[in-house]
């Protein structure tokens, strides 16, 4: 029998060929019309597609192409039908094509007419280039560049941190397509971290929620690094102890990188996913790049925040400044005659009177001492820097604290061995210490510890080193004292407002709020910096950074002009242009036994300083009205008469401050108010410059 093939059994088993080809080609495949109608499709045209087979067949192959762009395919495939040949596309350009769902994929596509083979067909090869190994890597590096400038846009439309912690975790897990992503922040006694933001959270990690900060847990194994820390299985990791949490809610793998401030970590950025291996470099990079423009975005905010609180600050205190100098020449005169009044013998014997004077003074000296707080606040208050033993001054405060504060609070002093003096007013110093000491007494009403202590500041933290105004200072020129309790501590919203003027939470009656603003003003003029370490339920620590002296300096204990050395008929030139304060220091004058001359302008006083004039004391205010200033009429008055005394008075302490600055060493200045005895003191000193 003859078994060749007839010529039709071999065209059916050429046709069986084609088709088994067509449909086990591993590319999309399409024949289209000349109308441009797709009239077959392979499988894996309708796996990439989306499409049933019967839903591509008759479908037009423009709707295979985005909306944007069909009008322009439409031309060239118009155009390509008038001169078709086979061609190649997608090599030289990104083509995408579009599904059925209207989602995109990036192809290649080659063309291929059969006009030659008597065809009016097109066959469209299309390959997804999506699966590359280098186009799967592209795209994804360019989502994390996408992701990233999301969170830029973010930061810089919104100033707020807060908002920045809850939608870095969304970023990090919708980047990186895993399941959970947190941030969590170090608190201030660095032992603990807070959980400041996340997605897809487990048991224990709620927002606000505490974990602790220890080496042998994960999050604090990556602090511990201080560099990114990948887990490919939880299962098997060796490095620390996994919490059961991790592994009953499915988690696999992890990434985890620090979070850093100037060098310093504040916090950790984790990602966490249910499959192995999840994360590589590209990942970790990103990650990374997430986190540092994370933590640029929280230090600009508390930049920004600081700087505003400084703004506040310093508005508060020109505000305050301005209100002491008019409230100081009240009180001159007010105190003046108080003390007139309570030495005039027709009130001698009168016991009432004497009663109301003394009450009327004891208010005037409250309302000197706040004026005087109000100008420790504005750092407009005059300080005499000397040399401080610190170490006797804890001893002597705190031997005094242990006879006054209550028996329940115990009190240590810790002074570190070698610790070097600092530069700052010896009264002032003790009177901050003693503020301090008296808040901490008030945050312990069932008793506690409260302990001083002295040593070397070592490198500034960042923080401190910001506040300090004198930028060229070295850290090594430093002290720090700390005073720390154990008391009921502030939460943040306290501890930001604490060195605010009036800010108080003591009950009404019971503190002006101006005890530690005090404190700030007079650290800052000394050219120093306080901060302030407090958790509610732990105490607080409160740290005074002040200068040591550049080189041995004289104390005040050292001899000086006696206290009222004024010697009689001391022939005193006083000008003042406020008649009232005028009239008081004429009145103390006269009772100190000298021979008084009284001028209310600079102008006149400079008709009275005549070659031959006699004058050895000129006592000036600085402020005198609108026309010369007393700095000046004190200058042309010493170079006409050069063994003439000076001694500028104000009670505007910023003139006072800008005299000692500006003024030659022999001048002497007093603030007002002051009493007949201060005033008696500051000639004795100016007589002996």
């Amino acid at each position: 029998m003859d078994t060749a093939p007839t010529a039709s059994t071999q065209a059916v088993d050429d046709l069986t060929v084609y088709r088994s080809l067509f449909a086990a080609y591993p590319d999309a495949l399409l024949l289209v019309d000349a109308a441009g109608s797709v009239v077959l499709a392979n499988p894996a045209a309708t796996a990439l597609l989306g499409y049933a087979t019967d839903e591509l067949v008759g479908l037009s192959v423009d709707e295979l192409v985005p909306d944007s762009i069909r009008p322009r395919h439409a031309s060239y495939r118009h155009a390509y039908a008038h001169a078709p040949r086979s061609r190649p596309m997608g090599t030289q350009m990104e083509l995408v094509a579009k599904r059925r769902d209207g989602s995109e994929v990036m192809v290649e596509i080659a063309l291929s007419p059969l006009q030659d083979h008597g065809l009016p067909f097109v066959v469209a090869a299309i390959r997804d280039i999506g699966g590359y190994p280098r186009v799967k890597q592209a795209l994804q590096r360019a989502r994390y560049s996408e992701h990233l400038a999301q969170l830029g846009r973010l930061a810089a439309d919104g100033r707020d941190p807060q908002l920045l912690l809850q939608q870095v975790p969304t970023i990090a897990a919708e980047a990186l397509e895993v399941e959970m992503a947190l941030v969590l922040l170090l608190e201030r006694n660095r032992l603990e971290l807070r959980v400041a933001g996340g997605v897809g959270l487990i048991a224990g990690e709620a927002l606000g929620a505490i974990v602790p900060n220890r080496g042998d847990t994960p999050l604090g194994f990556v602090l511990a690094q201080g560099q990114p820390v990948v887990v490919e299985d939880f299962r098997a990791e060796p490095r620390f102890a996994i919490p059961p949490a991790y592994l009953e809610a499915g988690l696999v793998s992890a990434l985890a990188v620090p979070l850093q401030d100037r060098g310093r970590v504040i916090g950790a950025l984790k990602v966490r996913s249910r499959q192995p291996k999840r994360f590589g470099d590209d990942e970790q990079r990103f990650l990374q790049a997430l986190a540092s423009l994370l933590a640029t975005c929280l230090q600009r905010a508390q930049s920004e925040e600081a700087l505003n609180h400084a703004q506040r600050l310093e508005s508060v205190g020109q505000l305050t400044g301005g209100i002491a100098h008019d409230f100081n020449n009240l009180l001159t005169v007010i105190q003046g005659n108080l003390q007139v009044l309570e030495e005039l013998p027709l009130l001698a014997g009168e016991e009432f009177a004497q009663q109301l004077v003394g009450a009327a003074t004891r208010a005037s000296k409250r309302g000197a001492e706040l004026t005087s707080k109000l100008l420790a606040f504005s750092r407009r208050q005059v300080l005499q820097p000397d040399a401080v033993d610190v170490g006797a001054m804890l001893l002597s405060l705190a031997d005094m604290l242990r006879r006054t504060l209550d028996q329940r609070i115990a009190i240590e002093v810790d002074i570190a061995q070698g610790c070097p003096s600092v530069l700052a007013d010896p009264g002032q110093l003790e009177s901050a210490l003693l503020n301090i000491a008296i808040n901490a007494r008030d945050a312990m009403p069932d008793g506690g510890s409260l302990r001083f202590s002295a040593g070397l500041a070592g490198s500034l933290p960042a923080d401190v080193r910001r506040e300090i105004d004198d930028a060229s200072a070295q850290d090594e020129r430093f002290v720090r004292i700390a005073i720390s309790d154990t008391g009921s501590g502030m939460p943040e919203e306290v501890k930001e407002r604490a060195f605010e003027p009036f800010f108080t939470t003591k009950q009404a009656g019971r503190g002006t709020g101006l005890g530690l603003s005090t404190v700030y003003g007079f650290v800052k003029q000394s050219r120093g910096a306080v901060s302030i370490d407090s958790t509610p339920g732990f105490g607080t620590t409160i740290s005074l950074y002040l200068p040591r002296p550049w080189d041995d300096q004289p104390t005040g204990d050292e001899a000086g002009p006696a206290a009222d050395a004024v010697p009689p008929g001391l022939k005193v030139l006083m000008v003042e242009d406020d008649a009232e304060v005028r009239s008081v220091a004429r009145r103390f004058l006269d009772t100190l036994g000298c021979e008084v001359t009284v001028c209310a302008s600079a102008e006149q006083a400079l008709l009275l300083l005549t070659p031959d004039a006699r004058f050895e004391l000129l006592l000036t205010d600085i402020a005198l009205g609108p026309g010369m200033r007393g700095t000046e009429l004190a200058r042309l008055a010493q170079e006409r008469l050069p063994q003439l005394s000076i001694l500028l008075m104000s009670g505007f302490s910023a003139e006072l401050l800008d005299a000692d600055r500006d003024s030659p060493p022999g001048w002497e200045l007093l603030p007002k108010p002051y009493s007949r005895s201060e005033l008696a003191q500051a000639i004795a000193r100016a007589l002996a410059a």
